[in-house]
């Protein structure tokens, strides 16, 4: 047994006391901070339409750009209190249809400082791209308006500068409008000016002051979108795929969407508030129009309205059904204008068009795009090489498992726990032999402990985050006392990614990879955080404390105890508050018994006091074995005698959203209010960097982050954050992965299970089944929760977890190809079926079934028990069902059976799909094993598909090493050709993979054979494959063994 002494530590070394006001861990709407009680929202909201009256003065085309100021109409007006200085106009023209505006203070007049523009997030090949404007054409627009300028942007799309009042309009074929700005006259652009003698700037909510330093700051503006039926975007919420209108006539929601990133656990669904991420990034589709896209760069809060489709902003009367558009209302705390408009026409164009603006997602290995396995946390090398054999023993193939906070040391990063993981390197071998690999947990909060190497060399390089007084933020997470590095600095960026050196992250591996949490970033005790934080502090006696739980190492520290109070958010007299205290360390939580302690308020100090119940306390035997007082020895009982009252010596109520100050200061003066939803962006992308450097610019990266901003989709993955284990958090699961698809973040995913509560086994089923399909696929799961590895529900939900991480096995080669496809073009792997089918109205608002790439369609089962499911199938072609391979047509709903075996999932008629059909341990196990193709024939007996492959790991497919092959079946025969840029030469990157099957569904058997060319070899041809489950189909046959090279030029008729 270890040393007593080596444990004995202070129970009231600041203790973090953390109080859920009515739960636990439950988000209540009431706790976030509303458009009212926003005042640069509550300003913006309240103006009327046309209350802007700039307009465009100094016309003129500069360096390739059109220029203007904005002024007042009578700049020199004498009577006028509240002069407005000119604003500077920008509009630069792209290649591919997009239109750059810019609108920001004109430094000619000495503003106070220079407003905040987001750096590093536009691609610099984008800005290569930029058309040098050479003339302006002048015209005028109606009877009723002056003069208007107007530039060439892209086949018959011209960009137009109306001058008075100020607007700025895309039109297109006809002159008919796409979308605008300023339309309906809502631009306001607070500037930044002098602080007058008496004037108060500062800004008070709960508790908290915001001082504003440079006073209101905000701008607003509208946007139209014209022909418009729906709006998607501006993730990340937990809501539907289409919009819902926010404000307006007949309207249920009225708060706007918002954009702040915020820590946000058991997010509820249907709601506008915002949660991790924030792209403001906004999609219009209609049947009449078709796409068009609106893209504002700014990382400020910001809160959008949207206005429903048909009616008109000023009137608030309904439009006639051929002039529909969809007004939206943008507000921002600070920033300036710079503005993207995409002009599609088409749903791929514009994602096109705005991943040229921030870049295209990163590439992955072939390994992240296999399952994950994660807990909150895995105990120890032996827990960890448990669940690996496990998995083993079951014959369940995964890639990654993922360690948590717990395997540090005491919280601090790049550290680890060498009590519970004394031989990391050695772990992690281990796994790579099997071809797998492991991932750590590395957050942006820095203990602020003096003998911790880290956060002794960021103190004394001076890199951390400041304070509104030039001082170190100090912050409270998960390691108690903590700061954060300021990414904004670039070289502090460069310094937090040597860190993934190996020599400077000792106990990794190159096998090793990482995972960014809290980044936002959280703060449990920043001015917005919706926990009530107590710091504690002992009356009497000092205790020193050591916990044991069954099946847990023996505790090393107490870190924070949880209070669930049970009657009052604030206690008031002597009444006291009875609740549960849960004491956590590391892996090991228990919670103790009902009444084991009181809160109450001493009725003459009004001093929270904590009193533990030693009744209470005694009789929980479960979780507690030993507590020991400060001269006792160990014994076997809980000994209470020592153990006084703990005065509470700090009380912080607030009820805000875990954040860090605004007026917090980054590089340069920044003010964190400025660049808050960019943090986590510059965290995800020095982590990134740091394994490309760790793997001296060969290997490719995989981080997995929280939270997002534009241009996320450059440095990796991302997930959803922290679900619930229910089933309507199954459901919204599917709009929130594909509206982050939508806006350029395509590798990402929800906790499968749930990562909150205790699914049962159908709803985790379920979850299995659907997230099979989710470009990113990962269970994770909560402390507190119970063990939910696949073998732990019985045999049968065993099978039926394991067959559905089998479909996702044996889909690997088809997702590997549609991320090269998102890689090269931007378009999502997991795609709302409009984005395929633009012109079938019943897809627009459809968000319960999904398309991965073009070729799958995939219909989620989101109530218990269901024994039917209605599914609609896209008009303009049949669809096999993949349970029988039977037809069934598109244009229409179908009551689809559904047992617990699968959800309906059909491959559309015309298509080929890539398969490997051996299951191995892992992915990478599986590189040289044969291929399967799926050839779904259309009408004409027609289809085609791709594969494409490369080394799986490494850059070297930038430069050309990999294959890429084009199949097409036509008059009975199949023909494979290399559409790599260099077809004639030899790819650097090589395979020996052959096809040792081809399964034809839709086609009329007759064929004994078939003719490999130029081989001049037979293959056989049977009825029916064998993955069909009922039985065989009349029209699906199977070329067994053609044994054709998957990199080689062949032709196989059908004889």
């Amino acid at each position: 047994m270890r040393s007593v002494s080596l444990y004995h530590h202070l129970l009231c070394f600041s203790l973090l006391l953390v109080t859920h006001l009515t739960s636990v861990s439950s988000w209540k709407r009431d706790e976030f901070r509303n458009c009212n009680q926003t005042p640069f929202c509550k300003r913006a909201r309240s103006r009327k339409p046309g209350s802007c009256s700039l307009i465009a003065a100094d016309v003129s085309i500069s360096d390739g750009d059109l220029t203007a100021k904005l002024i007042p109409p009578n700049p020199e007006n004498p009577e006028d209190q509240s002069p407005i200085n000119p604003l500077i106009l920008t509009i630069s023209v792209y290649q591919d249809g997009v239109l750059r505006l810019k609108i920001d203070e004109d430094p000619s007049f000495d503003p106070p400082k220079k407003r905040f523009e987001v750096p590093d997030v536009i691609v610099p090949e984008f800005l290569e791209k930029k058309l040098w404007l050479q003339r302006l054409s002048e015209e005028v627009i109606g009877t009723d308006s002056g003069p208007s300028s107007v530039v060439y942007l892209l086949d018959e799309y011209e960009a137009v500068l109306r001058h008075d009042p100020f607007e700025v309009f895309v039109r297109g074929k006809g002159g008919k409008r796409v979308l605008s700005l300023n339309s309906n006259g809502l631009f306001d652009f607070e500037q930044l000016r002098v602080k007058k003698e008496g004037e108060d700037w500062e800004e008070r909510f709960r508790g908290h002051t915001d001082t504003r330093p440079y006073g209101p700051q905000s701008i607003s503006f509208d946007v139209s979108f014209y022909g418009a039926d729906f709006v998607y975007g501006i993730p990340e919420h937990a809501t539907s795929l289409a919009l819902k209108p926010t404000s307006g006539p007949g309207v249920e929601e009225s708060e706007p969407y918002r954009l702040f990133n915020l820590d946000v656990f058991e997010y509820i669904h249907e709601s506008p508030f915002g949660i991790y991420g924030s792209i403001p990034v906004m999609i219009s589709h209609g049947k009449a129009r078709g796409t068009s896209g609106f893209f504002w760069l700014n990382a400020a809060e910001m809160q959008i309205d949207v206005l429903g489709s048909g009616w008109d902003a000023e009137s608030g009367i309904a439009l006639p059904s051929d002039q529909s558009q969809i007004d939206t209302l943008w507000m921002s705390e600070a920033g300036v204008v710079d503005a993207f408009f995409f002009v599609g026409p088409g749903p791929k164009d514009v994602v096109r068009q705005y991943t040229s603006v921030t870049g295209t997602p990163a590439m992955p290995q072939f390994f992240a795009t296999a399952y994950h396995q994660c807990r909150w946390n895995y105990r120890d090398e032996e827990d960890v090489a448990q669940v690996d054999s496990k998995f083993d023993e079951h014959d369940i193939p995964y890639d990654v498992l993922w360690l948590d906070i717990e395997h540090t040391d005491g919280k601090r990063y790049f550290t680890w726990d060498r009590v519970l993981f004394p031989h990391p390197e050695e772990m992690q071998n281990k796994l790579a032999a099997k071809g797998r690999h492991m991932v750590t947990i590395v957050d942006p909060h820095i203990k602020r402990d003096e003998s911790f190497h880290l956060h002794k060399e960021a103190t004394q390089k001076g890199y951390y985050v400041k304070d509104a007084t030039g001082k170190d933020y100090d912050g409270w997470c998960w390691p108690g006392s903590s700061s954060y590095p300021d990414m904004l600095n670039p070289e502090i960026r460069s310094w937090w990614a040597d860190k993934f050196l190996l020599e400077n992250y000792v106990g990794s591996t190159p096998s090793l990879y990482i995972w960014n949490d809290m980044n936002e970033p959280s703060v449990f005790n920043g001015p917005e955080s919706n926990f009530v934080c107590v710091r504690m502090a002992c009356r009497g006696v000092l205790m020193r404390v050591r916990l044991s739980f069954r099946r847990c190492e023996w505790l090393r520290r107490v870190h924070f105890m949880v209070l669930r109070q049970a009657k009052k958010a604030e206690p008031e007299g002597n009444e006291p508050i009875t609740g549960l205290v849960g004491v956590r360390e590391g892996l090991c939580s228990e919670t103790l018994a009902e009444q084991a302690a009181q809160f109450r308020v001493e009725k003459k100090t009004r001093r929270p006091v904590v009193v533990f119940n030693r009744d209470s306390l005694a009789k929980k035997s479960r979780g507690i074995s030993h507590l020991i007082g400060e001269e006792e020895e160990l014994v076997d009982a809980v000994g209470m005698r020592n153990l006084e009252e703990f005065q509470l010596k700090e009380w912080v109520k607030t009820k805000m959203t875990v954040t860090m100050p605004r007026d917090a200061l980054h590089i340069g003066g920044v003010e964190h209010r400025e660049l808050h939803n960019a943090y986590g962006y510059y965290f995800h992308m020095a982590t990134a960097d740091g394994l490309v450097k760790r793997g001296d610019g060969k290997v490719r990266p995989f981080v997995l982050s929280r939270a997002i901003f534009p241009g996320s989709q450059r440095h990796g993955a991302i997930w959803t954050g922290d679900n619930t284990a229910e089933w309507e958090q199954l459901r919204v699961s599917v709009p929130m992965i594909l509206t982050l698809g939508l806006t350029g973040i395509t590798f990402s995913g929800a906790d499968v299970g749930g990562f909150f509560g205790n699914p049962g086994p159908e709803l985790l089923v379920r979850w299995y089944q659907l997230g099979a399909y989710y470009p990113f696929f990962r269970a994770h799961a909560h402390h507190d929760t119970k063990r939910r590895e696949p073998w732990l529900f019985g045999e049968r939900n065993t099978e039926l977890m394991k067959e559905a991480i089998h479909i996702r096995y044996a889909l690997l080669p088809y997702f590997y190809t549609l991320f090269r496809e998102a890689n090269t073009t931007g378009v999502p792997v997991m795609r709302p079926l409009w984005m395929e089918f633009p012109a079938d109205e019943a897809t627009f608002s459809n968000d319960e079934a999904f398309m991965v790439g073009s070729s799958l369609l995939v219909q989620g089962v989101f109530t218990e028990r269901a024994k039917h499911a209605s599914v609609y199938l896209p008009s303009g072609q049949s669809w096999y069902y993949l349970n029988s391979g039977t037809a069934y047509k598109g244009g229409r709903t179908h009551k689809m059976e559904v047992s617990e075996e699968s959800i309906p999932a059909f491959q559309r008629a015309g298509t080929i799909i890539p398969r490997k059909d051996r299951f191995r341990r892992s992915s990478t196990q599986m590189e040289n094993d044969p291929y399967t193709l799926v050839i779904a024939l259309n009408s004409t007996q027609e289809a085609e598909g791709e594969l494409y492959i490369d080394d799986g790991k490494s850059f070297e497919f930038a430069k050309g090493a990999y294959i890429h092959r084009r199949f097409v079946f036509s008059n009975g025969k199949l023909t494979s050709s290399n559409t790599s840029p260099s077809a004639s030469g030899k790819s650097r990157f090589s395979s020996d993979c052959v096809i040792e099957r081809i399964i034809l569904l839709g086609y009329s058997p007759g064929s004994k054979s078939a003719l490999i060319e130029p081989a001049n070899q037979k293959a056989e041809i049977e009825l029916g494959p064998l993955y069909l489950r009922n039985g065989r189909s009349p029209t699906v046959v199977t070329i067994r063994k053609p044994n054709v090279r998957i990199a080689d030029n062949w032709t196989i008729q059908v004889l």
